[in-house]
């Protein structure tokens, strides 16, 4: 789903940068890689340096974080206790139907993705996920939550996922991720 990991940029390796304190250029290099091994490391993460749901949760970045089927991890666990069904964190096709259900009856758009507007919405994610971080997860497709034009990744490809909510920053870039 929602990955940020060495060879690609844009606006969330910027996002992802400045909350690690390094230059936020947009490129995600060896710089970069190290000092989320090292936030990783410190925070009891899998230093893998690959950010993803569970590593945008624990740097408080909420408008990052996208769940969608194949998503794994203890944000995916979080979810699927909160939503009442067995917890095993991975996000299959019970979890997205729980999803669609929940967003369904909150008026949210169903999707069937646990992004920053349905997380928000979930008592569980309370604080974790705020309102200003789901105002800037909805930047218009194709531009930053400045509003400035996103850049392509080199070499990237769509994955064979479902295609990502057009409301989010993944929903432009969710092709620059595996």
């Amino acid at each position: 789903m929602s990955y940020l990991r060495k060879g690609v940029s844009g606006e969330p390796v910027k996002i992802l940068q400045a909350k690690l304190g390094v230059a936020a250029d947009g490129e995600f290099g060896s710089g970069t890689e190290k000092a989320l091994k090292d936030f990783q490391t410190a925070h009891g993460l899998a230093a893998d340096g690959i950010a993803g749901p569970d590593t945008f949760m624990a740097m408080g970045l909420g408008e990052l974080v996208l769940l969608g089927v194949g998503t794994k991890g203890a944000a995916v666990k979080k979810l699927q206790e909160a939503l009442g069904l067995a917890a095993d964190g991975i996000f299959g096709k019970g979890t997205k139907a729980a999803v669609v259900a929940f967003q369904e009856k909150n008026g949210l758009d169903a999707d069937g993705f646990a992004g920053p507007a349905t997380l928000a919405k979930i008592a569980a994610f309370a604080g974790t996920v705020t309102a200003d971080q789901v105002a800037k997860s909805e930047a218009p497709a194709g531009s930053t939550p400045s509003g400035e034009a996103l850049p392509t990744a080199p070499g990237a490809t769509a994955d064979a996922g479902e295609a990502a909510p057009s409301k989010s920053i993944w929903g432009t870039v969710k092709g620059w991720f595996s």
